[in-house]
């Protein structure tokens, strides 16, 4: 069976060997499965707001919005729909094509919901794709984004099953795989991955990939988070992940699903220039663009821009997009 194969029957055994295969081989098998899926010279570019932050009754062990952390980050209420409005037509200026809106939230209440859609509908209405993510959804309310217009539904699973307990005690693993399951019933694209460096295993790396890779249907996108420690949350002070082994789980997210959008996530601030091109060469073509995520910071936008310029890369356009969607 070859790289470019779509599979869901993954086992745990193979993964792991891909993880072991020699950098430049690991490498040159994923930037094969890139180049014969995507334009390997083309990043699609999202922008992130935070429509509602802090406050979360979540105990997410990595997470500065949980209200029983000290992080400094106050309990906010829903922003107006013109400011939310106004933030994305700046995006879409800026050359991001998908606008996404995070909530934190245990889940939504439906009063909430209503306000959101306004949101989910004025943004789409700009040209852009859209993407929330607010936490467990139920059965009728993953319809009801649906039928407003969403594109995308982000809801991580974290990482493994096994490490999961390790980060997250007021929800089970099973509770977020069951809100992925009502999106995807619902029609939704799947945004969903996961974060590296909170001191799991590598196995437990191979494990959440494992997940994502053997569902029905691979998500769309894909994110790779690196861990952004914030001071007041239990993992501050975590020992940093090796900058290999997340080209690594990059590059293996890359080969398992072969037709994601694999985001360079979370935890860009940090990476020096010549880290993010690897993690482009190893398969990664998606990002997030603005100079904040939720409540972390981002690297600048002309930052950006200039590592596009000295590396070849273009942002891929809402016209790419609607192409590449007509084709599947």
């Amino acid at each position: 069976m070859t790289d470019t194969a779509i599979r869901h029957d993954w086992t745990l055994d193979q993964i792991k060997a891909l993880f072991d295969l020699p950098f430049s081989d690991l490498i040159f098998r994923a930037q094969t499965v890139h180049r014969q899926n995507f334009d390997p010279n083309k990043v699609q570019l999202s922008t992130l707001l935070s429509i509602k932050t802090g406050g979360c009754a979540e105990d997410c062990s990595y997470c500065p919005q949980a209200a029983r952390y000290n992080t400094g980050v106050d309990a906010g209420k829903l922003l107006p729909l013109e400011e939310v409005l106004s933030d994305a037509r700046q995006a879409r200026d800026a050359g991001a094509s998908r606008y996404c809106m995070g909530a934190a939230w245990r889940s939504p209440k439906d009063k909430d919901l209503d306000k959101v859609i306004e949101m989910v509908r004025g943004v789409r209405a700009m040209g852009l794709e859209t993407c929330v993510t607010l936490g467990m959804l139920k059965a009728e309310q993953a319809k009801r984004l649906k039928d407003a217009g969403l594109d995308y539904y982000n809801h991580n699973i974290d990482t493994s099953e096994e490490f999961y307990g390790e980060i997250i005690t007021t929800r089970e693993y099973d509770d977020r795989l069951e809100t992925l399951g009502h999106v995807r019933d619902a029609g939704l694209n799947v945004c969903s991955g996961g974060i590296v460096g909170m001191g799991e295993s590598r196995e437990d790396r191979a494990s959440m990939l494992l997940t994502l890779a053997n569902m029905p249907k691979h998500p769309e996108s894909v994110p790779i988070n690196m861990l952004v420690q914030v001071e007041g949350t239990p993992l501050f002070g975590t020992e940093k992940l090796d900058h290999f082994e997340f080209v690594r789980t990059i590059a293996v997210a890359r080969i398992m699903m072969p037709e994601s959008f694999v985001r360079l996530s979370a935890g860009r601030e940090t990476m020096d220039d010549a880290l993010q091109a690897l993690c482009f060469l190893a398969g990664a073509n998606s990002m997030f663009y603005g100079e904040k995520l939720l409540t972390t910071p981002n690297p600048e936008s002309n930052r950006d821009a200039r590592l596009f310029q000295r590396l070849g890369i273009s942002p891929l356009g809402t016209e790419d997009l609607a192409a590449r969607h007509a084709a599947e």
